[in-house]
């Protein structure tokens, strides 16, 4: 029974709350919200493009370190060249592939559908070693203080050794009858991971050991139905030095306390993608599809931009003075930071499922087609 509930909310996660009908033969889907006309206050040009596979309904998270980006897709681990774009290496591991690239500990991680976790060497492209997980490896995968660390479609979380992907430490919970993909993310701060949880759960382990630090909510379960109780913590955590914050589906954004887990401020809001965060400001994007900016010291409301309506856009980028995002049609958007407006747009070849990530120069996107594609915006 768990099974079937699980594959609606997959759909769930990927069509948005709205349309959920549709794919039980009710209310067709919505229609995305037509495309504003503005002024371009920005230059954005596409620098380059590679190609990795196609994600095949997966999301996957490029990564950049130092002057390469790695990014994986079908049955591919590419890296590219940040600057330029240039195919370095790619190597088919021969696995259906669902997670990746992390790097980290001299890494390059992906995680395959069945279970598969792969550790490849930075430099060629080689699996150092391969290790079998419980079920599917989801979400980011993180290497730090001396272990990689991968989540699995059935809540766990694995600390491996990063010399060889023998087992450290196994992190369990109990999952909810439904949940939905895009839940479950992680980040990682002076050797502590942040975790994510159906259910509204955020917790803190220390990386080395897997011991819990300590417990947070982030929304309770609220409602008569288990569609209606689905209040899982969406996207990764954001972490600065003093706070920890998340977001949950039809429940709150909430920031707590790095140290303990207390809560420091908390806003009833729903997302169904994630969060990001700059020296100011947390920025979020709702289930309607709309982009918020938080003061995120405070909670503040700041500004909104609803013209995205039902175009199923990503979680933010926080990129210096702009915000960055991409959706469902293929279209990447650039915002101002300062009040949300519209400055730059860009298109790309299908669907962009996960946030932009900042490659330093600029910033690139993976669609899910496979497309790797990298900006520079001015």
């Amino acid at each position: 029974m768990r099974t079937r509930l699980l594959v609606a909310g997959l759909l769930l996660a990927l069509s948005g709350c709205s349309t959920v009908g549709g794919w039980f033969g009710g209310t067709p889907k919505a229609k995305p919200a037509e495309l504003v006309d503005f002024t371009p206050a920005a230059s954005l040009a596409e620098a380059w493009k590679g190609e990795t596979g196609d994600a095949a309904g997966h999301v996957f998270h490029p990564q950049a370190d130092g002057d390469n980006l790695f990014a994986a897709g079908g049955s591919r681990v590419a890296r590219f060249a940040v600057d330029s774009g240039r195919l370095v290496w790619r190597e088919d591991v021969g696995v259906k592939l669902s997670a990746g690239a992390g790097v980290g500990e001299g890494l390059v991680l992906a995680g395959g559908a069945k279970g598969e976790l792969l550790a490849l060497e930075p430099a060629s492209g080689q699996v150092r070693w391969k290790a079998t997980l419980s079920s599917e490896v989801t979400g980011q995968l993180l290497a730090v203080a001396d272990t990689v660390i991968a989540r699995t479609g059935d809540g766990r979380v694995h600390g491996l050794a990063a010399a060889d992907g023998s087992r450290k430490w196994l992190y369990t919970r109990s999952l909810p009858a439904l949940s939905l993909r895009g839940s479950g993310g992680m980040a990682a701060r002076d050797d502590v991971v942040y975790a994510g949880f159906p259910g509204g759960k955020l917790v803190a382990l220390d990386a080395a050991n897997g011991a819990q630090l300590w417990e947070a909510t982030v929304a309770l379960p609220r409602g008569a139905t288990e569609l209606e109780r689905v209040a899982d913590v969406m996207g990764a955590p954001v972490v600065d030095a003093l706070q920890v914050c998340a977001v949950a589906y039809q429940g709150r954004l909430a920031c707590f306390d790095r140290r303990n887990g207390a809560p420091r401020w908390a806003r009833d809001i729903s997302s169904n993608s994630g969060i990001a965060m700059d020296a100011r400001n947390l920025y979020l994007t709702d289930d309607k599809d709309a982009v918020i900016a938080y003061d995120k010291d405070s909670g503040r409301a700041g500004w909104r931009q609803d013209k995205l309506a039902r175009r199923q856009v990503t979680a933010p980028l926080a990129f210096g003075d702009w915000v960055v995002v991409g959706d469902g049609e293929g279209y990447v958007h650039v915002l101002s930071a300062d009040d949300g407006r519209f400055v730059a747009r860009a298109q790309v070849d299908s669907g962009v499922r996960t946030a932009p990530v900042d490659i330093g120069p600029g910033f690139a996107v993976q669609t899910a087609k496979g497309s790797v594609v990298a900006f520079r915006l001015k």
